[in-house]
């Protein structure tokens, strides 16, 4: 997929992007984990994702938080990676300005940054958070939650443990309508070593009852 650079708050930003051949397709946007500990778009999780969303006619973006690959600037905890994430959608509406919805997915600490995301911009109808550290970042601002999707976590997560993650987003309040849904995948690390196929499972069978089935995926080749 072709590599793109498009600009952030503090430079530019480093990014791989799928366009679908439909001007109204629906957009994906994919934060990988914390650039602090490895994370990058080339995350396996994130990589996975990017093609889920493009095997089923998203155009589909993911990229490096500044200060990761080739992307300027420098870690800032947090808020700057909140402000990449939100120059990253708007990039991708310039260039999908039929698109018709937008989804968020993020990894760990992405996870942590495209709910906060989801909370700003309205037009964000679905999301994926996959292992997200609700025991080590505060989610209250999910107050109430705008928009329906999945959580999915790790059985043997260590990092962030099932048991301390869960009854922290059960207290996340939503308004009429909207549905926060879990996925335990069993024997699963916080990476998802081994288990990276459930994963993609889960991920898929809950993409396919919100989008509607998919009966022939789109055949895209992976770089």
């Amino acid at each position: 997929m072709p590599e793109v650079i498009f600009n952030g708050p503090e430079g530019r930003l480093e990014g791989r992007y799928h366009p679908s051949a439909k001007r109204s397709a629906p957009l994906a946007i994919i934060l990988h984990p914390h650039p602090q500990f490895g994370g990058t778009m080339n995350n396996q999780i994130v990589y996975n994702l990017y093609y889920e969303f493009a095997e089923r006619g998203f155009s589909v973006l993911r990229f490096n938080f500044r200060g990761v690959g080739r992307s300027q600037g420098s870690f800032d905890h947090g808020s700057g990676e909140l402000s990449d994430a939100a120059s990253a959608l708007d990039w991708a509406q310039a260039l999908n300005p039929d698109a018709r919805a937008c989804w968020i997915a993020g990894v760990s600490f992405g996870a942590w940054i495209g709910m906060q995301l989801l909370m700003r911009r309205p037009e964000i109808e679905g999301f994926l958070s996959i292992a997200a550290m609700a025991n080590r970042y505060d989610f209250s601002f999910l107050a109430p939650c705008p928009s329906s999707g999945l959580f999915v976590h790790g059985g043997n997560d260590r990092v962030a443990p099932v048991a301390d993650v869960i009854p922290v987003i059960e207290k996340v309040k939503t308004q009429k309508g909207i549905k926060l849904e879990h996925a335990i995948i069993e024997g699963a690390n916080h990476f998802f070593e081994n288990r990276l196929d459930q994963l993609k499972e889960a991920v898929g069978v809950y993409l396919d009852r919100r989008l509607g089935p998919v009966d022939a995926p789109l055949e895209i080749t992976r770089e």
